[in-house]
């Protein structure tokens, strides 16, 4: 008798943490990076991942850290990668990437590499713990255009690099970067630790229409701005910012669903972002990777039956107009606050509505996060009128005049 035929496949594209150790130090890493897990992924076994992303159907794998080139036999992962027909990149802190390693990605065929850039200079290395490397990234990205791979970039956007954006971008178009990813900065390893950093929800009036100034101007140079999947969602630029070539909407959180991540000890996950205790499905030592992403709940909890896609949501979003289809936004965002998705006060569109009756939303920590990588504390929330005084012991909130504009660039 022949078997069942297995489930239709769901995931298209897998983030894979090569190691754990790095060589920066940054204030808001999720993964509290630095040093290698101690049964990271055997040369072999590294291979066999390789092997088992071609039979699931992956089309797309991006190679992470950590830093992702201390591990030794990494291009030869990335050959095999690409080898099976499948599309590799890779993003990197981009510090000290020689020209000689700009040249083997290339020949192991890496056509494009992400280099995280946080605000200017003095930004940057405050945030990423190592003087010069915000310079380091800017040689990075002309090693890899000499050398033909192409160079993208991606920013976390917090309360230090909100207001450098602008500049950023100049700088960014200068290096001649073809796209730009925004990301919010979360709660989550490090960041948990630095609850200064994070922006407050109504400040995200103020941080929009500066990313949509730039996007437009973006359309203009040819450079792809976009906001990742944890900044957004409905809001009037929402097409500007995540569906400039194609008509659509935020569709809610795609772990589990076309995303897939795996943790440098083999750990899978349905999204490389989320925390690991309560997200992680399987090990891929243990199981094979198609009978874990077709069974283990950690990562299938997207999936909804018809009529049920609001189970789970609670709050603002539970009575929210988009509740059917966003369900939430960013799992990742609305679990490092509150220790549960279904309640995202990350919204641009949710922000506004509060901001029209007179409301505004703040984030104050209640519980610190263990230390461990991919861990999180835990915030409480108040809803409180937009008027209201901001508390004397909290930074003075972002206004539109703190951020720094070049001087060429029209006035809106």
């Amino acid at each position: 008798m022949s078997a069942a035929p297995r489930p239709r496949l769901r995931r298209t594209y897998a983030v894979w943490e090569l190691t754990l150790a790095c060589n920066l130090a940054c204030a808001h890493c999720g993964s509290r990076a630095g040093t290698a897990r101690p049964d990271e992924l055997s040369a072999a076994e590294a291979l066999d991942v390789v092997d088992q992303f071609a039979e699931v159907g992956i089309e797309e794998v991006t190679l992470i850290g950590g830093e992702a080139f201390l591990r030794r036999d990494w291009l030869q992962i990335a050959a095999a990668i690409t080898g099976r027909g499948m599309r590799c990149t890779v993003t990197t802190g981009g510090y000290r990437v020689s020209a000689g390693m700009a040249r083997g990605m290339r020949d192991a065929g890496i056509r494009q590499v992400s280099i995280s850039i946080d605000g200017m200079q003095a930004t940057h290395d405050a945030l990423r713990g190592r003087a010069g490397s915000w310079r380091s990234c800017l040689q990075t990205a002309g090693h890899l255009h000499d050398a033909g791979v192409a160079v993208a970039c991606n920013t976390q956007v917090n309360r230090s690099t909100a207001v450098d954006l602008p500049e950023l971008y100049e700088v960014l178009a200068d290096a001649g970067v073809i796209a730009w990813q925004l990301q919010l900065t979360v709660p989550m390893g490090n960041a948990a630790d630095h609850p200064e950093l994070l922006l407050q929800p109504p400040e995200l009036l103020v941080v929009f229409p500066v990313l949509a100034r730039i996007a437009r101007r973006s359309i203009v140079d040819g450079i792809q701005v976009y906001t990742a999947n944890s900044l957004g969602y409905h809001g009037p630029d929402e097409r500007l910012l995540r569906f400039r070539d194609e008509p659509g909407s935020w569709h809610g959180c795609q772990a589990g669903i076309s995303t897939l991540g795996i943790e440098a000890d083999g750990a899978v996950k349905g999204c490389p972002s989320l925390p690991s205790a309560p997200y992680t499905g399987g090990n891929i030592r243990s199981r094979r990777l198609a009978d874990i992403k077709a069974e283990a709940p950690e990562l299938t909890f997207n999936v909804h039956a018809p009529g049920r896609a609001r189970d789970g949501l609670w709050g603002f979003c539970q009575t929210c107009e988009y509740g059917d289809t966003c369900r939430g936004g960013c799992s990742w965002t609305a679990h490092t606050l509150f220790g549960r998705r279904g309640n995202n006060p990350y919204c641009h569109h949710r922000a506004l509505t509060l901001h029209g009756q007179g409301l505004r939303e703040r984030l104050i920590p209640i519980e610190p996060a263990s230390g461990v990588p991919f861990d999180y504390g835990r915030f409480t929330m108040v809803t409180e009128p937009a008027d209201a005084r901001w508390p004397a012991e909290s930074l003075p909130p972002l206004t539109a005049d703190a951020v720094r504009w070049p001087a060429d660039w029209p006035t809106p």
